[in-house]
């Protein structure tokens, strides 16, 4: 009975880290810790126990039947806690972390000989989609060609080991990657798109800058980032104009990390083979590539083609817990206004004096506009009269900004 004990355990570990886990899965990325704080805590903690278990009794566990897919799958899953806390907070450690974690997954081979079993096989699948998006936003150019290769020979070999299964949306997904791939492809030469100390000022000249400021110095600290493109090069929800806007809104970690070799565990002077079942994750690396001279990122929301009333809700929630002297930035990639072009080219038609007619009211309406913001800081009727076809995004009557949505 004695030996029973180390793999009830274990599966009794699993299943509380996967019931912690399904109360997190589904919450919103945007907005800031608030609740949801105490159970990330939670689930974060289950899985490191589990993980530890797993690596203290390893041999009896594989003695017991334990699949290297299963190490495989709990060290995906931490890798992608790691990655969801990363797009709450935008701090760089957690995708640092997330990063380390896929890259073991990957350097072991712990989801190798998939081919037998369509359940791991999908398992393989989605942990290289995360694997992809963590080197993506990290700027791992050749991580990211060297996983795309193997994700595309990965999908070809499901259709021939799997011929009863469907495996069309991965086909998109490879797609998907492959376009956003070749649409990007930065040259060698061009500067970064974060922050980057060889290009860009130190912040430790911010408070220069702040001397030309008459009153305060506003805070920036979240941002929404969403597109409404057509045919939009992405990958999974991310587009390339919010990838890019995601790049421009990070500090580039100070460490060197793109260059840096991966860390060998030694035991006694030994270099433990990493390649079999050792376990071994180095989970601080992350801490040395952190400089705590920068700022903290921004807080972000990246949303796809969201609806109208997801896209209040998420500005409401930003704006009313945003601290005091705070601002958000607002990223929405559209197309122009096609409503109004259609009405002028519809309207070219008639007669010349109704044209004619149109054309000064519309120069009328255009002066009208240009006059918001003065008329109504100005004024204190009903702002409704001045931006029937605007969205103010502001407070009412604190001279907010107006946005055209006609």
């Amino acid at each position: 009975m004695a030996d029973d004990v180390v793999p009830k355990t274990f599966r009794a570990l699993v299943e509380s880290a996967e019931k912690k886990y399904a109360r997190v899965r589904d919450l919103p990325a945007y907005g800031r810790w608030g609740t949801s704080n105490h159970y990330f805590h939670k689930v974060f903690k289950a899985y490191m126990r589990l993980w530890k278990y797993q690596q203290e009794n390893r041999v009896r566990l594989l003695e017991c039947g334990l699949q290297r897919w299963e190490i495989g799958e709990i060290a995906s899953r931490i890798g992608q806690l790691y990655f969801s806390q990363y797009m709450r907070t935008s701090e760089a450690r957690f995708l640092l972390e997330s990063c380390i974690f896929y890259e073991a997954i990957l350097n072991r081979k712990y989801f190798e000989g998939s081919g037998k079993d369509r359940m791991v096989r999908f398992k393989e699948l989605r942990f290289y989609a995360r694997f992809l998006m963590v080197s993506l936003i990290l700027n791992r150019t050749e991580m990211v060609n060297l996983l795309v290769e193997q994700f595309k020979a990965i999908v070809d070999d499901s259709k021939a080991a799997f011929p009863g299964t469907n495996f069309k949306e991965w086909r998109l997904v490879v797609q998907e990657i492959v376009r956003f791939a070749r649409v990007h492809s930065p040259s060698p030469d061009a500067r970064p798109l974060r922050y980057c100390a060889l290009f860009d000022s130190h912040p430790s000249s911010r408070p220069y800058v702040a001397r030309f400021h008459a009153k305060k110095v506003l805070k920036f600290r979240d941002a929404l980032l969403t597109s409404y493109h057509k045919n939009e090069a992405k990958f999974a929800e991310l587009t390339l104009d919010t990838y890019r806007m995601l790049q421009c809104l990070e500090w580039e970690p100070s460490g060197s990390f793109y260059q840096r070799s991966p860390v060998e565990p030694r035991v006694n002077g030994a270099v433990i083979d990493q390649s079999i079942t050792s376990g071994l994750i180095d989970i601080n690396l992350a801490a040395e590539m952190m400089d705590p001279a920068l700022p903290p990122n921004p807080k972000k929301a990246v949303l796809y083609r969201p609806n109208v009333p997801l896209l209040i809700s998420v500005v409401a929630t930003m704006c009313e817990e945003l601290p005091p002297e705070s601002v958000v930035l607002i990223y929405i990639s559209a197309s122009g206004n096609t409503i109004q072009n259609t009405t002028l080219h519809t309207e070219s038609s008639s007669s010349s004096r109704k044209s004619s007619k149109n054309s000064v009211l519309s120069r009328t309406s255009y002066e009208q506009k240009s006059a918001l913001h003065e008329n109504y800081t100005n004024t204190n009727g009903d702002m409704g009269q001045y931006f029937e076809n605007c969205l103010c995004l502001g407070p009412n009557r604190s001279g907010g900004i107006p946005a055209e949505v006609d």
